[in-house]
């Protein structure tokens, strides 16, 4: 087993359950053709993305680390009418990149994209009375996911659903006392899922187009 045959299974998955739209392959292009790097996040863990959030129901959807936009908008098209996703993005480009892309797959109306360093536009959110989301993706620098994780249970409430991309990196996350600050910041995030009594998590490994990786879910219950 190896990427190549990994990369052709989440083919078929895509191929066989996704929706054939070509907006989704117009804003991977677009990210390509911008520069921008290749770690959107893959088509299936996108519809995962898009089920989660209809299946709990979430109006109000808070997405840290928007790049090209593309998890943006499988979740902005499961929000429903009067739903809306917040996202951040610290890089101008990227952000010049998702907003074209959201107004070409009709969902501009939907999203407000906040430029800006994450956790300063955190800290904005919750003066501006934003919360509670009703779920939340953090996709953005590994090293500030435990802080993350915090303004996710500030910003949520009772019922919110957490999801958190990147937790395996290829096995990384095993290598304790790591000096690698992406490292070290995911598996920080993970020790304090399983410390922190408001929530109930897990994780899930996963191979495919992307490698070796897999993301986290939790819960918060109170």
């Amino acid at each position: 087993m190896d990427d190549k045959l990994w990369t052709e299974v989440d083919r078929f998955f895509a191929s066989t359950l996704l929706p054939d739209d070509p907006v989704f392959e117009e804003t991977l292009r677009s990210a390509e053709e911008g520069g921008l790097p290749p770690i959107s996040v893959s088509a299936p863990l996108g519809g995962l993305l898009h089920v989660l959030v209809r299946a709990v129901g979430a109006r109000k959807v808070l997405e840290i680390g928007a790049l090209a936009g593309y998890s943006t908008i499988w979740m902005a098209r499961a929000v429903g009418e009067g739903g809306s996703v917040v996202t951040l993005e610290i890089d101008p480009h990227h952000a010049e990149v998702a907003r074209r892309n959201y107004a070409r797959a009709g969902v501009d109306h939907v999203v407000d994209l906040r430029l800006g360093r994450a956790l300063d536009s955190l800290g904005a959110l919750e003066h501006e009375g934003a919360g509670p989301f009703d779920f939340v993706f953090i996709d953005a620098d590994k090293d500030h996911y435990p802080e993350y994780l915090r303004w996710a249970l500030r910003l949520g409430r009772p019922g919110t659903l957490v999801v958190v991309d990147n937790v395996v990196r290829g096995g990384r996350v095993l290598e304790e006392g790591s000096d690698d600050p992406i490292v070290a910041g995911t598996r920080g995030t993970l020790e304090a899922m399983g410390r922190e009594p408001r929530l109930v998590a897990t994780a899930i490994q996963c191979v495919g187009q992307k490698g070796y990786d897999g993301f986290a879910v939790a819960l918060v219950t109170e």
